[in-house]
C-alpha cells in the first residue's frame, strides 16, 4: 500500500508505534494469552515522552468537543480532525495505518483486521472532574453494520496521571461483578478485545484535571470466537448502582430492539467522520 499521499509525520509515528509494539512481542504474546477478564495487553513508553507531552499540550479544549452527559456516561469526544492541531490529528490517525494494524495482529492473532478512518465512536476523549463511563459493551459492528468490532486501542497522554485520580480503564467479568483496573498512565497504549463479553468502563475522575486519550477501533469480517451476535452499545450499572442499573438495563433493551429494526441506526452519528 502506497503512503505517498500521507503526511510524513503520520508515517513516522505509525512506524515508531509498530516498532515499539513488536519490540516487546514475546512478552506481549504471553500477557495477551493469559489476560483476564477481558483479553488485553498494554505498552508503556510507546513514543518518546516529549512527543506525547507535545500532543497533550495541543489537545483541544472541551468546547471544541462533543459533550456526552447521560446516565451512561459523562465525557467529551471529538472526530473533527480539521479543527485540531495537525500533530494531534496525525497521531490519532497513525493508529489506523497498516503497519500498526499488522503489529497488533501479530500479538492478538486476529487476522485480516480492518482499520476505520471514519473513527466511528472513537477519536479524541477528554474526561474532567466527575466525568465517568459506566460498564458497557461497545456496539458490535461498524457504522455500516457490515463488519465486527474486534479491537479497541486506547492511548493515554496526560502527563503525571496518577491511578488515584480516577479516569482509569476497568475490565469486568461477564456478570459485571468484579473488575480489573488498568491505570490510564501517561504514554501507555492499552489494546483490548471487543466482543459480546468485553464489559469495560472508566472510573470517575476525582481530581480537577483532564484525562486525555486517543481512541481507535479495528474491525473484521468475522467476530472474535466466530459466533454471530449483534447489539447496540449496551450499558449496565456498577454493582452498587441498583436504580441506575435498572434504568440502564431498560435503556439497553430499548436500544437493542431499535437497532434490530434499524441496523445502521435511525440518525446519522455525530461521532463519525465522512470518508
Amino acid at each position: 500500500m502506497t503512503t505517498d499521499h500521507l503526511p510524513r509525520t503520520r508515517i513516522a509515528l505509525a512506524a515508531n508505534i509498530a516498532k515499539s509494539i513488536l519490540s516487546k512481542k514475546n512478552d506481549l504474546l504471553t500477557y495477551w494469552n493469559t489476560s483476564a477478564p477481558v483479553k488485553h495487553f498494554y505498552v508503556d513508553g510507546l513514543l518518546t515522552d516529549a512527543e506525547v507531552a507535545a500532543v497533550h499540550q495541543l489537545f483541544p479544549a472541551k468546547d471544541q468537543l462533543i459533550k456526552r452527559n447521560t446516565l451512561r456516561e459523562k465525557k467529551q469526544v471529538g472526530v473533527a480532525l480539521e479543527k485540531y492541531h495537525p500533530l494531534v490529528s496525525e497521531l490519532l490517525m497513525a493508529f489506523q495505518q497498516s503497519e500498526v494494524v499488522d503489529a497488533v495482529s501479530e500479538i492478538t492473532g486476529i487476522k485480516n483486521m480492518i482499520p476505520d478512518p471514519s473513527l466511528y465512536a472513537s477519536g479524541l476523549s477528554r474526561m474532567e472532574h466527575h466525568d465517568f463511563l459506566n460498564p458497557h459493551l461497545d456496539n458490535s459492528n461498524d457504522g455500516n453494520a457490515e463488519n465486527y468490532r474486534v479491537i479497541n486501542l486506547l492511548f493515554y497522554i496526560t502527563p503525571n496521571w496518577k491511578i488515584e485520580n480516577g479516569g482509569n480503564l476497568e475490565l469486568w467479568d461477564e456478570k459485571v461483578k468484579t473488575q480489573k483496573t488498568i491505570h490510564a498512565k501517561f504514554n501507555r497504549l492499552v489494546i483490548m478485545a471487543t466482543d459480546d463479553k468485553s464489559w469495560h468502563s472508566v472510573s470517575k475522575v476525582i481530581v480537577d484535571d483532564a484525562r486525555c486519550c486517543l481512541s481507535n477501533y479495528y474491525f473484521a469480517s468475522n467476530p472474535i470466537g466466530n459466533h454471530d451476535y449483534f447489539h447496540a452499545t449496551t450499558f449496565k450499572g456498577r454493582p452498587n448502582e441498583i436504580i441506575r442499573g435498572l434504568l440502564l438495563t431498560l435503556d439497553g433493551v430499548l436500544r437493542n430492539n431499535i437497532r434490530k429494526i434499524f441496523r445502521k441506526g435511525i440518525f446519522k452519528s455525530q461521532h463519525r467522520r465522512d470518508t
